[in-house]
């Protein structure tokens, strides 16, 4: 079932069922009576990433919050992406960008590594999380993907699940088409690691290449910034092997 873009979206705490009752937080509760100037008996969309979503109508006003009330489940929960995306993180204004379009993209796990060449090397994690439920809210998604804590490069290649195949961007390809190596897959379990700015170091892309679970593609002739790297390589990804 497609998500009704037509109504106000909100990502709740709360559980949700028929009847219940719960109060929006004072920053979205001033959203929605100020800027928004919705009464009461108003109705809009609301989910916690783990009821579905519901069809709620705001039933009172306090001096801060408002109150609401579910009324009925308009989706079910779906399942989790099983997309792991693996990134390296960029300067504030970017990273979030890249974290609103790796969720919109279909990523079911975030995880920040800070490899030789990554420019920022401590992350805000209630940022990250803060822009995954920004993005699941303006564009209908329903399942909040985990936002994991930052690994460091030589930590994420040791604990990593060898059945699932790590796509990594190779900006050193010998070729410029991602596609033949894309449809050489086999495994269903992905993840796609997207380097930094400065690109991966020649040691780490010897190591990734020694890895029978890695999988090097090309992203076109093209030098490409690192969160337009990102964008590019998902829809790829998600085209050839992923859910598209």
């Amino acid at each position: 079932m497609r998500a009704n873009y037509k109504m106000q979206r909100l990502f709740v705490p709360d559980d949700l069922r028929a009847g219940s009752a719960f109060e929006a937080g004072p920053e979205q509760s001033h959203y929605l009576s100020n800027v928004l100037r919705m009464p009461e008996g108003s109705e809009l969309l609301v989910f916690n990433g783990r009821d579905g979503e519901w069809l709620a109508r705001i039933s009172a006003r306090g001096k801060k919050t408002l109150r609401l009330d579910a009324v009925e489940q308009t989706r079910p929960q779906p399942a989790t992406p099983d997309l792991v995306y693996c990134f390296a993180p960029l300067k504030v204004g970017r990273l979030d960008y890249l974290v609103q379009k790796a969720v919109e993209m279909g990523a079911g796990v975030l995880q920040p590594v800070i490899t030789q060449h990554t420019q920022l090397a401590r992350v805000g994690i209630e940022r990250l999380q803060a822009n995954a439920v920004e993005a699941a809210e303006q564009c209908g998604i329903l399942a909040i993907p985990e936002v994991r804590e930052t690994l460091k490069f030589d930590r994420l290649l040791a604990g990593w699940d060898k059945e699932r195949r790590l796509v990594f961007c190779d900006e050193d390809s010998s070729t410029n088409n991602p596609l033949p190596a894309l449809q050489a897959v086999r495994e269903t379990k992905l993840a796609l690691l997207v380097g930094p700015e400065g690109g991966f170091s020649d040691d780490e892309r010897r190591q990734l290449r020694a890895l029978p679970f890695v999988t090097a593609i090309p992203l076109g002739p093209r030098i490409l910034r690192a969160d337009t790297a990102a964008v590019a390589a998902l829809a790829v990804m998600q085209a050839t092997v992923g859910d598209w």
